[in-house]
């Protein structure tokens, strides 16, 4: 069976960790022995957040004075290569010598002219206190929002529309290769007049980008890994109750947060209305009973 599974940002880095090399490598430790089981079994094709990791090469750049920071796609584009390294080495270390892998840099086209460069939303970076993120906006020009009970940098997400990289991602996948890409929604491009192509100063969220990755990969299970065992109705309220088999239309009669929960309901709503495949929502650590169909959130045609 081919999969794509999506980790997110908390198999990276987890709220209120120091963004440190040995911190984000001891979580995709932690990751990898959740992939490795399905990847014996399974063509698997690997995304990741990326949010902490662009934020923190922002700070690091902004440090340096003397030349102006690199934009956001350039910074995703260096991410994915970092993040790509630690998961290959990681699962590698528990795989059989012979398994190949590629961590593809994956540019992911947006719209230009979609409405959401004119209304940041999406939160990168480390959190501050409002104080901290109020000076910090004023200094670096930032847009900022409220995240639970501290503050972050927020940028536009436009939508994914095209993966680039797709054919030579597909030609890996029919070789045997483990391949990890789209890592944070990718590194976002648009074509401006006499079709140049150029990077955006956006990020484009990664679990609605690995539901493209996932229709046009044809996989047949998208599974989205969080930290969480699944997807709750009433989340918060004394009678929250966890949704385990459920289709698109189902999941559509209920309200979920924007900036947590809501992308990922999406892109696996996404998913099965336009391949009438299976989606999966719920905990790394449940990763091989998610697959199995005995865990999480499983959102299928019906």
């Amino acid at each position: 069976m081919r999969i794509v599974v999506a980790l997110g940002g908390n198999a990276l880095l987890k709220r209120g960790q120091p963004m440190t090399a040995d911190v984000q490598r001891e979580n995709v430790q932690v990751a990898a022995r959740a992939l490795a089981p399905i990847a014996l079994d399974h063509e698997l094709v690997i995304s990741h957040g990326n949010g902490p990791q662009v934020g923190l090469l922002a700070l690091q750049a902004d440090a340096f004075e003397d030349v102006e920071p690199y934009p956001l796609d350039v910074l995703g584009a260096q991410t994915e290569g970092m993040i790509g390294y630690m998961i290959e080495q990681e699962l590698g270390n528990l795989m059989p010598y012979e398994q190949p892998f590629a961590t593809i840099l994956t540019m992911v086209e947006v719209d230009p002219g979609d409405p959401a460069f004119d209304n940041p939303t999406k939160p990168i970076g480390p959190v501050y206190d409002q104080e901290q993120a109020e000076r910090l906006a004023e200094q670096r020009g930032w847009t900022i929002a409220q995240d639970g009970g501290k503050w972050r940098r927020v940028v536009p997400s436009p939508k994914p529309q095209h993966i680039f990289e797709i054919r030579p991602i597909r030609l890996l996948i029919d070789n045997g290769v483990i391949v990890i890409c789209t890592g944070g929604g990718g590194i976002p491009t648009m074509y401006q007049p006499g079709r140049i192509l150029q990077g955006a100063e956006v990020v484009i969220d990664k679990d609605l980008a690995s539901g493209l990755l996932a229709y046009e990969l044809e996989a047949e299970l998208l599974v989205l890994a969080t930290d969480v065992d699944g997807v709750y109705a009433n989340w918060g309220d004394p009678d929250a109750k966890l949704l385990h088999r459920v289709t698109p239309e189902e999941l559509a009669s209920y309200d979920f947060a924007a900036g947590s929960m809501g992308p990922k309901v999406e892109a696996a709503c996404n998913f099965v209305k336009e391949t009438g495949g299976r989606a999966a929502i719920g905990s790394l650590a449940d990763l091989e009973m998610i697959v199995a169909g005995k865990a999480g959130t499983i959102i299928s045609p019906s």
